[in-house]
């Protein structure tokens, strides 16, 4: 059996890895202001999603690809609950308005290939 890849230079993986960077400046602004521990929870969700979306290119299989993805939508949606927890609660001043779209782009996204997957899977 190959490994189940994406194609090199794809989408996601190139939105997953500058929303991690997105996020590890938003980490250290929030560092910066004193917030520790929901920036924390922030920047460990919010690096995960790329990470796994790594991990899922070198799947051994269609099954192994599709859960990687699955996992990096799991982590993709705990991270857009951080900067929505950080607005309501005033702990950030910063507009995270573009985080908050930019994490919905990465969600449909990674929906999509999981579902086109279980749905290729299934034929």
């Amino acid at each position: 059996m190959g490994e189940y890849k994406l194609k090199e230079n794809n989408l996601i993986k190139d939105k997953a890895f500058a929303f991690s960077l997105m996020i590890i400046g938003l980490y250290q602004n929030l560092v910066k202001a004193n917030e520790f521990i929901l920036s924390k929870q922030l920047l460990r969700s919010g690096t995960s999603i790329g990470a796994n979306v790594e991990e899922a290119t070198a799947a051994q299989t269609k099954r192994d690809f599709i859960t990687k993805m699955s996992i990096a939508s799991k982590e993709a949606r705990e991270t857009k609950y951080w900067p929505r927890l950080l607005n309501e609660s005033k702990l950030s001043a910063e507009n995270l308005s573009i985080h908050l779209k930019k994490i919905d782009d990465i969600i449909n996204i990674i929906t999509v290939i999981v579902k086109t997957s279980q749905t290729n899977l299934k034929s």
